[in-house]
């Protein structure tokens, strides 16, 4: 993968981070040290999902090396569609309770719950035969970054422009598993 696609692909893996710290931050002004700690938890989680997800991707690369790029592209699209209805959708009052509660457990469950598609992407990156460690790394790097940078502005910009970046963040995923899908067919490498 290209630098510039490697860059695309942290930071729309970020958005929903991203999107859970603008929320976090909008219902109460954390102090800079929860923000750092919140933001290290969010980057470190969502560095290790994808190298999961690349490891089972290696094991069933070898069966599906014909159609890997179908595959990339059919992982990449659905997480990238599913990141666009979740930015789209209203959010009923439970969901927005649910994050804005505290405390380390639901602080871990909302990291887990939002590196699940970096995993899905980590399995279709595999298959491409991408530098992983790279990418894992930069996919921590930008989480940690947008999710600091997420708790602390919340309560200025408020849910709805975390919403709009993983809408963003979606298009993104989508427009890079059409790019992959398209190198692979014509021949490019990305």
């Amino acid at each position: 993968m290209s630098p510039l696609a490697i860059i695309v692909l942290s930071i729309s893996m970020s958005t929903d981070a991203f999107a859970a710290a603008v929320a976090r931050g909008a219902a109460h002004r954390p102090s800079l040290p929860e923000t750092l700690k919140a933001a290290l938890l969010f980057g470190v989680i969502e560095a290790i999902t994808p190298l999961l997800g690349w490891a089972l991707g290696s094991i069933a690369s070898g069966f599906v090396e014909s159609i890997d790029h179908w595959i990339a592209f059919g992982l990449l699209g659905a997480v990238g569609g599913n990141m666009i209805w979740q930015a789209t959708r209203a959010s009923d009052e439970s969901e927005a309770d649910e994050t804005r509660k505290s405390g380390l457990w639901v602080l871990i469950g909302t990291a887990l719950g939002t590196s699940i598609d970096a995993g899905a992407v980590g399995v279709g990156l595999a298959l491409i035969d991408a530098n992983i460690w790279i990418i894992a790394a930069s996919i921590g790097f930008s989480t940690f970054l947008l999710t600091a940078i997420g708790m602390r502005i919340g309560k200025a910009i408020g849910i709805r422009f975390g919403k709009l970046a993983e809408l963003l963040g979606g298009v993104a995923l989508i427009a890079i598993g059409a790019l992959i899908l398209f190198d692979h067919l014509s021949g490019k490498v990305i």
